[in-house]
């Protein structure tokens, strides 16, 4: 620490990032739960509420149409395990990787439905960070699981 501070900082200000990124999926994840997005038709009815907000036949507006209506249910499903997935895999510094590129994908697809702000990019801009720099190995479960399966892509 006392020979590279500036490193030190960095590294610790990258994993305080990671936290609040799980914290905001964590959070989404038990927003979802508690509202009883699993087994009601929340989701459908946001999808078709922008579905009207949005151009006809743009991007958002036909992703809407012809993906994310038809498979609401199943949407719903996936995002809300996803982010319980993301959120506990973040924290714990477990596949950070991958559950960066989970996240990226995520956040990727909540533009592409239209529901595009300014807080998009910073999100897509740390995934990609993280599916970079390893720091699960800095503090996680990565580093110990990568000694003991070094061949995992998972782990890496």
């Amino acid at each position: 620490m006392n020979k590279r501070p500036f490193k030190h900082i960095g590294v610790t200000l990258f994993l305080v990032g990671r936290y609040l990124f799980a914290a905001f999926f964590l959070y989404g994840f038990w927003l979802k739960l508690t509202r009883g997005w699993l087994w009601s038709d929340l989701m459908l009815g946001f999808f078709t509420q922008r579905l009207g907000e949005l151009p006809a036949g743009s991007f958002q507006a036909l992703y809407l149409e012809q993906f994310a209506i038809p498979l609401a249910f199943p949407i719903a499903w996936i995002v809300t395990v996803g982010e319980l997935i993301i959120g506990l895999g973040l924290v714990l510094g477990f596949a950070v990787r991958a559950n960066a590129a989970f996240a990226l994908f995520m956040v990727l697809n909540f533009a592409a439905g239209g529901y595009y702000n300014l807080s998009l990019p910073p999100f897509m801009l740390f995934a990609a960070m993280m599916m970079l720099f390893p720091s699960g190995h800095w503090l996680g479960l990565d580093k110990r699981l990568h000694q003991k399966y070094p061949e995992s892509i998972w782990f890496k």
